[in-house]
């Protein structure tokens, strides 16, 4: 009960930041009050709007999420020994797993609550939309908006489940809240972990159906609905690789049942993605090769869904340095790898040729006489790049790579993991890969995969931690199953 009681605190918290008599932790200043927001359709489209923009908030997606806090707890990030050497507090306990730490403790209840907050506000949309959408005159836009709100929802309880949930097939056991609660005074029910997934799998299965029929990607491409408005065609549905849409809720149902174990629904479900057509011509394929010539780091043409953030390279510099040339390490505030961590990244790999090697990292990054190797994923030059939003400006959520990654390991059949295996590093400009042998070799390839792959995307440690792994790459002492399981936050309402 304490800690349910936490749940309403967190959404409490969350919603206060801007102002008591404000719905949305972030909103835009034309955006009604919740009294009447959902009484026209232009409120239910402000509405999901600010889900999104939540979701891009640097507490969650927009950077713990992603590029810092996440990735410490998978020991990505190279830092100093000695606590009193860094800025990053955070940072440096979530390495060394020290929940209870103060500083990792105010960590954790910030993304717990940021979520919820989300969270929330889809639930907000899924019941208004069910009791006055009708104010929506077009069902398909009605479909489509409730369809993700659904998506929304499902995305964030996935990764509460990733971060504070037990370890799929582990010992220790834990329950935890599925909000799909309209009030901060509302207590969210907990669930066991397979009831939790089955409440993870309704949620996609009501996006997907909705989305179905609704989504115009089905009546025209990703590139298309990226090019402008057409006759006929409301603007909100533009633009489908910055929201949940259909194609991206079969990748994270594909995510999902790889994380609960289920190989079959993971590579039945990630090959419907991959083999999607339209006119004859795939959905969406994997876009290195293509995105690395025209300078685009982050492969937003094989993007399912990703986050818009406009400022994204402005405070990402502050600790991720960027693409600057020589600049100086800063061990108190930067994030950065050794030399030696960098050839361990990429140890048996085609260095000549991978794309990522050559065109996501900055080697001139030095301190003391020491090289140092900073990720340039969402740096870019401002002075040759004209226009950021589609290509630069983004934070990637589902990629097809990490799609194919997931067939891949998913698959019963060795030929079928090698065909999968050299389609996925033709992407990376690498075509002489060898095949695996056996179907044993397939997974610790993935791992290691993941690692190069998503590097500062925040995919990592939820992979160590769907496998129970017992070691982690950079980190010295032995991995035990409460490290993967992040503490509920405390509170004077449960301080156990």
């Amino acid at each position: 009960m304490r800690r349910k009681k936490y749940i309403t605190l967190c959404v409490m918290f969350a919603f206060c930041l801007s102002s008591c008599n404000d719905w949305l932790d972030v909103r835009p200043e034309t955006e009604q009050k919740d009294k009447d927001m959902f009484s026209t359709y232009d409120g239910f489209r402000d509405a999901l709007t600010g889900c999104y923009m939540s979701l891009a908030s640097q507490d969650i997606y927009g950077e713990r999420l992603t590029m810092t806090h996440i990735e410490s707890l998978a020991n990505l990030w190279y830092m100093p020994d000695e606590q009193a050497e860094t800025n990053r507090q955070a940072d440096w306990v979530l390495k060394r797993h020290e929940y209870t730490s103060t500083y990792a403790e105010e960590a954790i209840q910030i993304i717990y609550a940021k979520l919820f907050n989300v969270i929330v506000q889809a639930n907000m949309i899924i019941k208004n939309i069910n009791e006055r959408g009708t104010v929506i005159a077009d069902p398909d836009m009605r479909s489509m908006i409730q369809g993700e709100a659904y998506a929304i929802r499902a995305y964030c309880q996935l990764d509460i489940l990733r971060l504070f949930g037990q370890v799929p097939q582990g010992v220790q056991k834990v329950s935890l809240p599925y909000s799909e609660t309209t009030s901060i005074y509302e207590m969210p029910s907990y669930y066991d972990f397979g009831s939790y997934i089955a409440k993870l799998e309704y949620d996609l299965n009501m996006a997907e159906s909705l989305l179905e029929n609704s989504d115009p990607i089905f009546q025209y491409s990703f590139n298309e609905l990226n090019n402008g408005a057409f006759v006929g065609v409301d603007e909100f549905m533009l633009y489908r690789q910055s929201r949940l849409n259909y194609w991206a809720v079969k990748a994270l149902k594909a995510r999902m049942y790889l994380y609960m174990g289920d190989k079959t629904q993971a590579y039945k479900t990630a090959m419907e993605v991959i083999n999607a057509k339209r006119n004859g011509q795939a959905v969406m394929t994997m876009s290195g090769v293509e995105d690395f010539a025209l300078g685009y780091k982050l492969c937003p043409s094989e993007c399912l869904f990703y986050l818009s953030k406009y400022n994204v390279m402005t405070y990402s510099q502050a600790f991720l340095i960027g693409g600057n040339a020589q600049v100086a390490y800063d061990a108190r505030s930067h994030l950065v790898l050794t030399s030696s961590m960098f050839e361990e990244l990429y140890d048996g790999q085609n260095i000549n040729s991978h794309n990522r090697y050559w065109n996501v990292w900055n080697r001139n990054v030095t301190y003391g006489g020491q090289n140092y190797v900073a990720t340039t994923k969402y740096y870019w030059n401002e002075e040759t790049v004209n226009s950021p939003m589609l290509h630069y400006q983004i934070i990637p959520m589902l990629r097809m790579s990490e799609v194919y990654l997931i067939a891949m390991e998913a698959t019963d059949q060795l030929t079928e993991a090698n065909r999968l295996l050299q389609l996925y590093m033709r992407a990376h400009n690498v075509s002489d890969m060898p095949d695996f042998t056996t179907l044993k070799d397939v997974q610790p390839f993935v791992i290691d995969e993941y690692r190069r792959e998503f590097f500062a995307e925040g995919q990592m440690f939820y992979t160590y931690k769907r496998i129970n792994a017992h070691s982690m790459m950079w980190c010295d002492n032995a991995i035990e199953e409460q490290d993967y399981i992040l503490p509920l936050p405390r509170t004077e309402y449960n301080p156990d």
